[in-house]
């Protein structure tokens, strides 16, 4: 038999669940790629194959923390580092970031967390000569850094400061304050249930919403929870389950979904039982559309078509529905990355394209025909003032308020306009990560 004797020693156990970590936040920070694509389809980390199941939470959950604490993060290594953060060797900006993250933020005792950020340092070449500092530092962090964290809890670091300039000027400070400290919280994962809410709560170990949804803790892979493999439920934000609501009794009804992927809304009008029409322009996206619903049991129509230029049946449709792209910065307390890639430029560009799809759908509405139009955005031009541009520009429109009652008795949703609007503070919870929601705005139209 050969000889073990020089066989490579087995790798530290999570060294490679944090170094996959330390590239995925370098390709946030440095490359402006977004978390999605370093997680899932074609352009997926090629290390994340290697890890176990365990391993890849951790690795998403050190992501999502530095992501959701990066301006604290920042504020503690500048008080730590006499000289700041290395500029030469971003492996050590790195390890810095997911030793203080662990220390301060998770459950890892911080003596390992130390070590592994040591030994990430030590096997990168332009790195490795800061690994005094790191464990130095990193020491330091573990007796002083909650202190320093203390000293800035007030002052909403983890947010780009554009972006709270715009929230503090729209809701008012206070409030805020408030979305900017829901937002530092990990979330929840909400289910849109098919049956039996109350059921699918027990076996999931969570609560049914006021909204209908069901919100568990549960960490682990989603597609081996009871009932994923049955197609009982699907992940939906609560908040972003609501906008479908807005049609009513929609039972044999045609319903057209002008933005469909992923297909959580598309699912919902199934079940309801539209005659549903699914657009996206992707066809990956469409692919795994149809696979959601083939898993769900549900039917819908799908088409592979950019929505602005799609021309559509010549009846038209009793409905449409328009989940709008936008900046999607209601989605923050999910997609951390977002503080960080999107830019305040990025909204006027946003606006165009929403216009132009308000637009198209409304010769493909039946007289008498709902438009629901929503978006996962915080920000008023891509809610507010995109419904007020179009109704002031198209007199065959009208707003039909929502009531409270439709949102399940949550007024405090509803804008003084009769529109749907949902904060990241809202649903308060004893347990921050069960309260919460995703930011929404919705408004429904009648052509007349």
């Amino acid at each position: 038999m050969p000889s073990q004797r020089f066989a490579p020693p087995s790798e530290v156990p999570g060294l490679a669940a944090r170094r996959i970590a330390a590239d995925i936040v370098d390709g946030v920070l440095h490359k402006h790629r977004t978390l999605d694509e370093q997680l899932d389809g074609s352009g997926a980390h090629p290390g994340l194959k290697t890890l176990a199941d365990r391993d890849r939470a951790l690795m998403r959950r050190l992501v999502a923390t530095i992501l959701r604490r990066l301006g604290t993060l920042g504020h503690v290594l500048s008080r730590l580092l006499d000289k700041g953060i290395p500029s030469d060797a971003p492996r050590a900006q790195s390890a810095l970031l997911i030793g203080a993250a662990q220390i301060l933020w998770m459950d890892v005792p911080d003596h390992a967390a130390v070590d592994l950020s040591v030994r990430l340092v030590q096997s990168d070449r332009r790195a490795a000569r800061y690994a005094g500092l790191v464990n130095a530092v990193l020491r330091r962090c573990a007796r002083e850094g909650k202190a320093l964290v203390e000293e800035v809890t007030a002052q909403s670091l983890d947010l780009p400061p554009w972006l709270l300039a715009r929230w503090s000027a729209h809701y008012g400070e206070t409030v805020a304050r408030d979305m900017a400290l829901a937002l530092g919280h990990e979330p929840s994962l909400d289910l849109t249930v098919k049956s039996d809410a109350e059921q699918w709560a027990s076996r999931l170990h969570g609560e049914v919403l006021s909204t209908g949804s069901v919100r568990t803790v549960l960490h682990g892979a989603v597609t081996m929870l009871p009932g994923f493999t049955e197609g009982q439920w699907w992940v939906q934000d609560a908040a972003a389950a609501l906008p479908a609501r807005l049609f009513g009794d929609i039972k044999g009804k045609s319903i057209a979904d002008l933005c469909a992927a992923p297909g959580g809304k598309t699912a919902q009008l199934a079940q309801a039982g539209a005659q549903v029409t699914a657009i996206d322009r992707s066809p990956a996206r469409v692919a795994r559309l149809r696979e959601n619903l083939s898993r769900l049991s549900l039917q819908a129509e799908t088409v592979v078509a950019d929505a602005v230029e799609w021309a559509g049946p010549a009846d038209g449709f009793d409905g449409i529905l328009i989940d709008a792209p936008c900046t999607s910065t209601g989605t923050i307390r999910r997609h951390p990355d977002v503080s960080w890639l999107r830019q305040e430029s990025d909204i006027a560009a946003m606006t165009v394209l929403q216009q132009r799809l308000l637009r198209k759908s409304i010769p493909l509405l039946k007289p008498g025909g709902t438009l629901v139009y929503c978006t996962c955005s915080l920000e008023p031009e891509e809610g507010e003032q995109a419904i007020a541009t179009l109704l002031a520009a198209e007199p065959a429109l009208r707003r039909v308020p929502i009531e409270a009652g439709e949102v399940s008795g949550l007024g405090e949703l509803i804008t003084a306009d009769g529109d749907l609007r949902t904060l990241p503070s809202h649903l308060p919870h004893d347990d921050p990560k069960l309260g919460g929601l995703d930011g929404f705005f919705a408004a429904r139209l009648v052509k007349s």
